[in-house]
């Protein structure tokens, strides 16, 4: 199988780590990993914040590049949810708008072949033992596109249990929100603060090292946090766990 990776504009600028691990996880599974270089925003930000009309062109971009591929595969909850979720919200609006069907038809291709990495894992692949090896001990926090937006549910935590050396503990709270929300952490600092606050408290009440999601903005906002509270617990993405072995363990 041959697929496109959508690395997302956080995880490009700060956490070029989690694609490379997702490289070589899916490698190591006999997949093809294609990554188009032309690939930009997928226009998340601008969505959020009620620039629905800014967001089409970087949405319209987002299939030209990948509407080829046989499969998109993301590290991001976030971004694989405002790709299956809210671009054909979008498509809707703009026909309500009276602009007609153009935008629908232009995103459509992408929507039903985009996946979150966990879900084309377990879904696509039907894989939970991906043969990763990480004697630490982790807790697993649900982040909100993946838990409500893509109904992501147990796939991450099934590909976890079968890590081996790893020992997964529940996290206290795990659906609640961290607090990160993107611009909402600038809009609502103290909010926002709160609630990581809170999310890191509960994560280290279990004693895990290592706090690990799907979603690395999620995972930078929990990190200042830790480093704040001086837990020295570290954040680490779901793919980097994934990938590590015996032979090439994770840093």
């Amino acid at each position: 199988m041959r697929v496109a990776l959508f690395l997302t504009c956080v995880n490009d600028t700060l956490y070029p780590d989690t694609g490379r691990a997702v490289v070589k996880l899916l490698t190591r599974l006999g997949v093809d990993v294609d990554f188009p270089m032309a690939q930009t925003c997928c226009g998340q930000a601008h969505y959020n914040t009620g620039y629905r009309h800014e967001a089409e062109p970087l949405a319209r971009r987002f299939s030209e590049v990948f509407g080829d591929h046989e499969a998109i595969v993301t590290p991001s909850g976030s971004c694989g949810a405002m790709v299956r979720e809210l671009y054909p919200r979008m498509g809707e609006r703009a026909r309500a708008e009276g602009r007609g069907d153009t935008l629908a038809a232009a995103l459509a291709p992408v929507v039903p072949k985009t996946y979150e990495l966990t879900e084309f894992l377990v879904d696509v692949l039907g894989v939970t033992d991906v043969g990763a090896h990480y004697p630490h001990r982790v807790t697993y926090h649900p982040t909100c596109h993946g838990l409500r937006g893509l109904g992501l549910g147990e796939r991450p935590r099934r590909l976890l249990r079968a890590v081996r050396g790893l020992e997964l503990v529940e996290l206290p709270g795990a659906e609640e929100c961290c607090g990160f929300g993107g611009t909402f952490a600038l809009k609502n600092a103290d909010v926002s603060a709160a609630m990581g606050a809170d999310k890191v408290r509960n994560a280290e009440a279990t004693g895990a090292e290592v706090l690990c999601a799907a979603d690395n903005s999620c995972l930078m906002h929990l990190g200042g946090t830790m480093t704040r509270l001086r837990t020295g617990m570290r954040p680490v993405h779901i793919a980097e766990i994934l990938a590590s072995t015996e032979e090439e363990p994770a840093v």
